[in-house]
């Protein structure tokens, strides 16, 4: 026998089987209506991320928005205050070293490089003596920062 016709030999009562117990017209119209109902839920999911997306878009869009309108509120008001007597006033003795009659201005000269250098090595040691916001939050629940206030008076 040829290997061939073995294997035909198999299929066929498969083949027999299928094509009389499934091939119906009952089952060729359910078969088109699930294509159909598998199609429909596609397309609408699909439709519903691109809506998802779209609506994504234009909230980031929105918010980039209002945040543009709130910087053009808040440049309108700077605008304002740069407008005022007030900042003038501020701005002629900050930048002009202006002073009011019976004022004095001191004007004091740039720091040396001595003294930069000793400002930079006074700071860490003066933040290492300095308690952590941990231990100032136990400090205060526990009552140890006003028995040492009460002490120190």
């Amino acid at each position: 026998m040829n290997p061939k016709n073995i294997k035909n030999i198999r299929w066929r009562p498969l083949y027999y089987h299928l094509k009389h117990r499934y091939a119906s017209m009952q089952n060729a119209v359910v078969a088109v209506a699930v294509v159909i109902a598998l199609s429909w839920v596609w397309g609408s999911v699909s439709m519903m991320q691109r809506n998802y997306e779209l609506q994504r878009r234009l909230d980031a869009r929105e918010r980039e928005l209002q945040l543009r309108q709130l910087e053009v509120e808040m440049l309108a008001y700077e605008k304002a205050f740069f407008q005022t007597r007030e900042f003038q006033e501020l701005a002629a003795r900050q930048y002009l070293g202006l002073v009011e009659p019976g004022e004095h201005a001191l004007v004091l000269p740039p720091n040396s490089e001595q003294a930069k250098a000793d400002d930079e090595a006074a700071q860490p040691a003066a933040a290492a003596s300095q308690p952590s916001n941990l231990e100032q939050w136990l400090n205060f629940l526990s009552g140890r920062t006003v028995r040492s206030l009460s002490s120190d008076d």
